[in-house]
């Protein structure tokens, strides 16, 4: 395999894998040992076009951890605000021999493209409305961490699915583990049709929440909206967000989780935030494990 770049196409079976290294680097990582060098003479370029905190972060983070050497490639100040094409730029990054590309782009299907230019392996960290997939594969490790098997559990989602490429890694990667997954959010927010996703579509917080062990609040995505499509921060709060009487609804012992950023008070109360049933923080340090692991897989042919 010489690339991530969807949940679509794994297996269980490779999925598990992943799980299983991160799981081994979880426990590195949190221990407090220093970094080794695994990767040592291996090279990874960050390309992202579009801002982000945790992913690129934390991409860096496992590099280094890993030994590699990071380039960061700021957008902002490339060639490509004078006009690179991507294929140009794809082009000059692949001179460079890097062993792993990590791309994020507003463009649904960009790191696909990039992949069929390039020798190096690319790695998908968000691109437009389409796919996250390693924000799904910490999300399943959290969830793995807190549960054990996955098999049999249920799953809400909540908030904004029609913009959220989070939720459609998600809803793969749920199934694939043997979960139910639930889908609740405004109906301005919803896809029109969701027929052909393996996934139920709930119309009150009631049904999506009852039984649930995961309940996963989705960010409000202004960026990538086009107009006013909730009346407002509040009224969202009001009827979407969750909150500790939201979580009663939910099955014993479930757990929240969010990508982040979070909107606070309006994806989340604050009688929910940075309290123990809220995974937040703990999901950014399942993804410094996970990436750990994708990285010394796919260059090491593992994957």
């Amino acid at each position: 395999m010489k690339d991530l770049l969807q949940i679509r196409g794994l297996s269980p079976e490779q999925i598990k894998s992943i799980l299983s290294r991160a799981g081994e680097y979880y426990d590195i990582v949190t221990a407090g040992k220093k970094p080794f060098p695994k990767l040592k003479d291996r090279s990874v370029i960050t390309l992202f076009y579009e801002n982000s905190t945790r992913t690129r972060a934390s991409f860096e983070s496992a590099a280094k951890y890993l030994g590699a050497e990071v380039v960061n490639l700021s957008v902002a100040a490339s060639s490509v605000q004078k006009g690179e094409s991507l294929k140009d730029t794809a082009l000059t990054l692949d001179a460079l021999c890097p062993d792993v590309i990590v791309m994020r782009h507003a463009q649904s299907g960009a790191p696909h493209r990039l992949a069929g230019w390039v020798k190096a392996h690319v790695i998908n960290g968000g691109d437009g409305l389409h796919a996250h997939p390693t924000q799904a594969l910490l999300d399943m490790f959290t969830a793995q961490r807190r549960f054990g098997s996955l098999e049999g559990r249920t799953a809400a989602i909540i908030g904004d699915i029609e913009h959220s490429r989070v939720a459609r890694s998600n809803i793969y990667a749920m199934t694939l583990l043997g979960m139910k997954v639930k889908l609740f959010g405004p109906k301005t927010l919803m896809p029109f049709d969701m027929s052909g996703m393996p996934c139920k579509v709930c119309h009150s917080m009631e049904e999506a929440l009852a039984g649930a062990d995961i309940v996963m609040a989705l960010r409000i995505q202004l960026e990538r909206m086009n107009g006013g499509l909730f009346p407002s921060a509040g009224e969202y709060n009001k009827y979407f967000g969750l909150n500790r009487k939201a979580m009663e609804l939910a099955g014993e012992g479930a757990m929240i989780m969010h990508p982040g950023p979070v909107n606070r008070g309006v994806e989340l109360s604050y009688d929910v935030l940075d309290t123990p049933v809220c995974f937040k923080d703990i999901q950014v340090t399942g993804g410094l494990a996970v990436r750990m692991a994708l990285l010394d897989m796919l260059i090491g042919g593992e994957l």
